[in-house]
């Protein structure tokens, strides 16, 4: 068959043989008794053959509209549930999930806040997938992705959920050693970790409240593709590294991780909520989006700030 089936037609179809009247048909469809009886009569053009033998006052199943009418009538009911299973869930939470977040964010916090949002929800499971690497959430089937950056614009919708600080960080004992930076150009005599995914590794950009732009080249001993697997080798003392607020202040507050250079900030960046753009959501990627929202808008560790 070159062309697909009219199935508004089978539709049609079934609903006359089970009701074995045209002017029935048409009061259950809502159509008019003309619109029922032009769908069935192109449904023989289609197939080229006679399905029903109408008299004025009754019609009669031909061998081939039997045949039909009990596929037509299947293939409805299928239809009819697989609409209604797609209302429900568009109404009611149900079914998967799929969210990106970064690595580090995702394990100390994101990670830490499903069980309480899959207690309140049974019926929705999730697929969480950890990764700096920005994802292409459509092309990767995801529903959502919280983003920590500077979004540029993008067919992606996106809700800022809080500012992200990041402070020039290192061990006191490396400080001690080297001296302790006040000035970008100060960087140029330090050891300076790398973050591979920063939108320019190689260029760190610091700006200050009177308005002055200096920017550095940083070099040192180690690049990694997580900005959390350079904490380790900052309490050891290899250098310095500008670390985002939810990694470092811990170390900070216990005393292995110092900040330095605070008159100097970095382009600002935040965390994001993003979805593809487009129609209606499912119930059950509304309520997660609204439940992550809600989650990480205010103060998530001791001494934090945001929301307050």
């Amino acid at each position: 068959m070159s062309r697909l089936p009219d199935l508004e037609a089978l539709a049609i179809f079934a609903k006359v043989a089970d009701s074995q009247s045209f002017s029935g048909a048409a009061e259950t469809l809502g159509l008019s008794k003309a619109t029922v009886s032009k769908a069935v009569t192109r449904l023989e053009q289609q197939l080229k053959t006679t399905l029903l033998h109408r008299t004025s006052r009754r019609f009669a199943l031909t061998d081939a509209g039997r045949t039909l009418a009990a596929r037509a009538a299947h293939m409805l009911a299928e239809a009819e549930g697989a609409v209604s299973e797609a209302l429900d869930m568009s109404i009611t939470p149900r079914g998967l999930v799929r969210l990106a977040a970064p690595m580090s964010f995702g394990m100390a916090y994101v990670a830490p806040a499903l069980p309480e949002f899959l207690a309140t929800h049974p019926d929705v499971s999730v697929d969480l997938h950890l990764s700096d690497e920005v994802i292409d959430l459509v092309g990767g089937g995801f529903d959502c992705a919280l983003r920590i950056a500077a979004l540029a614009d993008s067919s992606l919708t996106a809700r800022k959920l809080r500012p992200v600080a990041r402070a020039l960080v290192a061990s006191p004992s490396y400080l001690d050693q080297r001296g302790r930076p006040t000035h970008p150009d100060d960087l140029a005599r330090h050891a300076c970790l790398g973050y591979a995914y920063m939108p320019s590794p190689d260029t760190w950009r610091f700006s200050n409240a009177a308005g002055e732009e200096v920017v550095v080249h940083p070099r040192g001993p180690l690049r990694a593709n997580n900005s959390d697997a350079l904490t380790a080798s900052l309490c050891a003392g290899l250098g310095l590294f500008p670390q985002p607020d939810f990694i470092y202040w811990k170390d900070v507050a216990d005393g292995n991780l110092e900040t330095v250079m605070t008159d100097w900030r970095l382009p600002p960046i935040a965390l994001h909520l993003v979805a593809p753009s487009g129609g209606p959501r499912p119930a059950r990627v509304t309520a997660f989006m609204d439940y992550l929202a809600a989650k990480f808008s205010g103060p998530l560790w001791p001494g934090d700030t945001v929301g307050r």
